[in-house]
């Protein structure tokens, strides 16, 4: 099993990373957090690694930027309905402190606005991991359990979670959202809020 890689960094994608090391190249599957914490091309890299290996495929890497986050992977991996990859897409779209207030105070909406999480999903999610999250994640987040996810509702909610579902995280965007007409239709503010971030 491969617990880390630590390489020239040749390949960095929305699909993935490849990290040379021992003159082999690895294609890797990061989650949003790790990929940000990547240097530049040619650059040595580090990631720890998940190796997830099922009969019918291949030998498949997911990288993450520290053990938290790798131990949270795999504690969503034990949830019926959530393989690897939509694991990496949750921990994309929601910090440890949001998936943290999502599951304990069962947010399904913010749960089920994550692309590959459904109702059923997110519903055994809440139930299959209320009690062991805050094991995992540690006490730090302890006192994120009675926050709500998000302080938009309505419109401007509908919005937050689909800025969420496309990879940005709340620090990048609320602060835009502050700003945009809620009486306007969803897909426009939306538009709105993009442009807003393709200038920062």
């Amino acid at each position: 099993m491969i617990a880390s890689l630590r390489g020239i960094l040749l390949q960095n994608s929305p699909d993935g990373v490849v990290i040379e090391a021992g003159g082999v190249g690895y294609a890797i599957t990061v989650t949003a957090a790790a990929q940000r914490r990547l240097p530049p091309l040619g650059e040595t890299a580090f990631l720890l690694i998940h190796s997830h290996f099922t009969q019918d495929n291949p030998l498949h890497l997911f990288g993450f930027a520290d053990a938290d986050e790798r131990r949270l992977f795999e504690t969503l991996l034990i949830v019926q309905g959530v393989g690897p990859k939509v694991a990496v897409t949750i921990l994309s779209c929601l910090s440890t402190a949001e998936l943290v207030r999502a599951i304990a105070t069962e947010d399904l909406g913010a749960l089920t606005r994550i692309r590959g999480v459904g109702k059923k999903t997110a519903e055994r999610l809440c139930v299959e991991l209320r009690d062991k999250i805050a094991q995992v994640v540690g006490e730090e987040h302890a006192g994120e359990f009675a926050k709500p996810l998000s302080n938009f509702s309505g419109t401007l909610g509908d919005v937050h979670g689909a800025l969420l579902a496309l990879g940005y995280k709340p620090a990048e965007f609320e602060s835009i959202l502050g700003k945009l007409d809620a009486t306007s239709p969803v897909a426009d503010l939306i538009k709105q809020a993009l442009s807003a971030l393709r200038r920062k």
